[in-house]
């Protein structure tokens, strides 16, 4: 009877809502201005519903729901102004709690969606949230070191919990919820009594930060999930240490008990799930399929499915017992750092944080395909001029730039020689040429057919972070942390002059349509444009409150965008007037660039999407 009603009351939230209509996902709750979404966001944690019918992902962009089993998108709730790292049901399913990197825990109904209350005492990001097994108390993690206790009814708060030294990242109630668990980045685990607030024993002999925590069933055992590359089990009566689980030495990012007691079910960074008998410790057996790490594991409330998100943009479900693969949910996707669309429009490209580049169709805002290659971080994505090659930068140890067919998605040629990582690339106007910006402070040129590395360009002082060809191919231009933009004559890499005036990096570089004029983008928060021709400083843009990361003029060089903090904001370029602010994301932008006929802007966020506006 308890699992129909809690059915019932996550089904009616869904189905009330004006999101369960629209069969295209990239249109819902879309910020003012924006067109479409391409991707969904980090995962950070999953949980299924009560009744085990909806699975419920916090991610960096909002709260997905989804059907547990056919992975139906049901809806996205933007409740938060930020990342969205937990989020939790009741037992009785009638209420959703989620905790935010903008310090809040919201309170919603789940039969009407409606706002029940705002609890507001965390100073810093709330890392998890969590409802005791009666529902009547929420216990709260926080980057500020501290646990916190409240009364779900009132929303009164109850304890404040300190004696962590560093972030709590997981915290657990005991079944009959006399006790709770907290996991740290300190490498401890501490029990405290619910009651008095006061410390019961803390848990000690990780070596690594600890980043999970969870009861067995009956209440006796506390598992413990580490980047040591250990799981420990604790007595939670004694605080004494029974085992340690590790079978190989890869980091524990998640535990769960299944609902009977007798399994623990962990992920790792390498994207392994391991089934382990809590009894004897003994590994059970492994469960492969994704390719990055595992941010959280858990149990169906029946205990007959699992499942498991990963970094690899996935939710996987299998069965418990067997392992069997039975379904995957895809379209989450990591912080995006670069985009670039293709001369016709048709495409773009990001290059994202898991290491991974992927293409998506603009017309129908699908994802064409992921392109991957032993790359970390991808920073800086960019098409040739003919859009059948695109160039990749990342922050690999090999300090390679990689050249893809963009037809068929095949590595066509692999540039080594830079010594430190790469962080900007870009292509001539006539395609001849590929010119790459270095840590290891310098800019180096390439034949873009060949893959072959004909000049180095010296003079910047700290890393180079962005190049940029101007329109005709003749000068080349480069930004630095040496707080300076160099220009260079493309053809003989000759040193034409320096321009100074930004008081810290300056992290991008673009050239206007017609060439005579450059913007750069920087840490100070300012962007400035400068004559080419004589190295003036035209005119300086103020009203970033963070680093102004990426600029961009449009097609007919009237209006500059740039990307900051959250927001992208567009300029006259003429007269130097802010035009629009445009919000939407949780997290930087990272990169602005408009389609070549200049009606659409693209922003890649570290919040893990795209936008188009």
């Amino acid at each position: 009877m308890f699992a129909t009603i809690s059915v019932v009351v996550v089904f009616v939230i869904i189905s009330n809502s004006p999101n369960t209509s629209s069969q295209d996902s990239t249109q819902w709750n879309l910020p003012d201005g924006a067109k479409a979404r391409l991707g969904k966001g980090l995962i950070n944690e999953i949980q299924f519903s009560p009744g085990g019918t909806r699975l419920a992902v916090a991610s960096s962009m909002g709260i997905w729901i989804y059907g547990a089993y056919t992975g139906q998108e049901l809806d996205l709730f933007k409740w938060h102004k930020g990342n969205v790292y937990s989020v939790a049901f009741s037992p009785n399913g009638n209420t959703i709690a989620t905790g935010s990197d903008d310090r809040f825990i919201l309170l919603r109904d789940t039969r009407t969606g409606t706002h029940i209350r705002t609890l507001n005492y965390h100073k810093d990001s709330v890392m998890k949230v969590v409802f005791s097994p009666d529902g009547k108390t929420i216990a709260s993690g926080s980057k500020d070191n501290t646990l916190r206790l409240w009364i779900v009814k009132t929303g009164k708060h109850i304890h404040k919990l300190t004696g962590h030294t560093d972030d709590v990242v997981s915290v657990a109630f005991s079944p009959d919820g006399n006790i709770v668990a907290s996991g740290s980045l300190d490498r401890t685990i501490r029990l405290w009594n619910t009651k008095t607030g006061k410390l019961i024993r803390t848990l000690t002999g990780h070596t690594n930060h600890v980043m999970s925590v969870s009861f067995s069933p009956d209440g006796n055992i506390v598992a413990s999930g580490s980047m040591d590359g250990t799981i420990r089990l604790w007595n939670a009566n004694t605080g004494t240490q029974l085992r340690t689980l590790n079978e190989d030495p890869i980091a524990g990012f998640s535990v769960s008990f299944s609902p009977d007691g007798k399994t623990l079910a962990s992920g790792d960074t390498y994207g392994t799930i391991r089934i382990w008998n809590v009894k004897t410790g003994k590994l059970i057996r492994t469960v492969t399929g994704h390719t990055s790490y595992i941010h959280k594991v858990v149990f169906s409330p029946d205990g007959k499915t699992l499942a498991s998100g990963s970094m690899d943009g996935t939710i996987r479900i299998c069965f418990a017992n067997t392992g069997t693969h039975l379904n995957t949910f895809k379209g989450h996707t990591f912080f995006v750092d670069s985009v670039a669309f293709s001369p016709d429009g048709n495409t773009i490209a990001s290059g994202n944080g898991d290491g991974t580049i992927r293409l998506w169709n603009t017309k129908t805002r699908t994802h064409i395909r992921t392109l991957s290659g032993n790359m970390l971080f991808v920073n800086s994505v960019v098409f040739s001029p003919d859009g059948k090659t695109l160039a990749s930068g990342s922050l690999n140890r090999s300090h390679a730039i990689r050249l893809w067919n963009t037809k068929t998605g095949e590595q066509i040629h692999t540039l080594t020689g830079h010594t430190d990582y790469v962080r900007s690339i870009s292509f001539s106007p006539d395609g001849n040429t590929l010119a790459s910006g270095s840590d290891d402070v310098t800019i180096r040129l390439w034949n873009a057919k060949t893959g072959d590395h004909f000049r180095t360009l010296t003079g910047h002082t700290k890393d180079v972070t962005s190049v940029s060809f101007s329109p005709d191919g003749n000068t080349l231009a480069s930004g630095s942390r040496d707080d300076t933009i160099r220009l260079w004559n493309a053809n003989t890499g000759i040193h034409i002059r320096t321009l100074t005036g930004h008081t810290k990096h300056v992290l991008s570089v673009s050239f206007s349509p017609d060439g005579k004029t450059l913007a750069s983008g920087s840490v100070d928060h300012t962007i400035r444009l400068w004559n080419t021709n004589t190295g003036t400083h035209i005119r300086t843009f103020t009203g970033h409150t963070s680093y102004s990361h990426s600029v961009s003029f449009s097609p007919n060089g009237k209006t500059l965008a740039s990307g900051g903090r959250k927001e992208i904001r567009l300029w006259n370029v003429k007269n130097g007037e802010h035009i629009l602010t445009l919000t939407g994301h949780n997290a930087a932008v990272s990169e602005v660039s408009f389609s070549p006929d200049g009606k659409t802007i693209a922003s890649g966020s570290h919040d893990g999407t795209i936008l188009l506006w």
